[in-house]
């Protein structure tokens, strides 16, 4: 065989698993929601820092259990309960005291959504602190991209906004 067939054969390879979807991967999305607040940044972020404590101000959250691991330690895993009876399992992949940030990944969970990564960071302004809240993630199969960017930034605004009544 000369480079030119096996180059050739290749292609045809790859365009058959191409065509039948075995090749096919979706496209990585990504979202970024914030909010202002007049609150100094050190107390937005206590309310928000503690692994097991996001239905202190996430309203779709009713409790969290840490199943391994304790407190806000690389690789702790939570599974948050939310008001609906969802489960979400997540593991806790960086944190940063002084940073006032932490990242974070689903493990399983109902969202529309697979490979999962998130950021969420505190920042002091001249008026307070900003919240920032992002994540990568590509949309499970059976759901659109626009779904899944649409569920997530919901999550998200929700969080957020109420963050906002809660802290002030």
């Amino acid at each position: 065989m000369t480079l030119a067939s096996i180059r050739s054969f290749a292609l045809g390879i790859a365009l058959a698993f191409a065509a039948t979807g075995a090749l096919a991967a979706g496209k990585t999305l990504s979202i970024s929601e914030k909010v202002d607040l007049t609150v100094p940044a050190y107390k937005v972020w206590a309310m928000v820092k503690d692994f097991d404590g996001w239905q202190n101000w996430h309203p779709a959250i009713a409790s969290t259990d840490i199943t391994r691991g304790k407190g806000n330690t690389r690789r702790t895993v939570r599974v948050l309960n939310t008001k609906d009876g969802a489960k979400i399992t997540e593991e806790l992949m960086s944190f940063s005291n002084s940073g006032m940030t932490f990242k974070y990944r689903i493990i399983d969970s109902p969202l529309p959504v697979e490979g999962y990564v998130s950021t969420l960071k505190v920042s002091k302004t001249k008026t307070g602190a900003t919240v920032v809240w992002s994540a990568t993630f590509k949309a499970k199969e059976g759901s659109s991209d626009e779904d899944a960017k649409k569920t997530m930034v919901g999550v998200y605004r929700a969080g957020l906004d109420n963050l906002a009544n809660v802290v002030n």
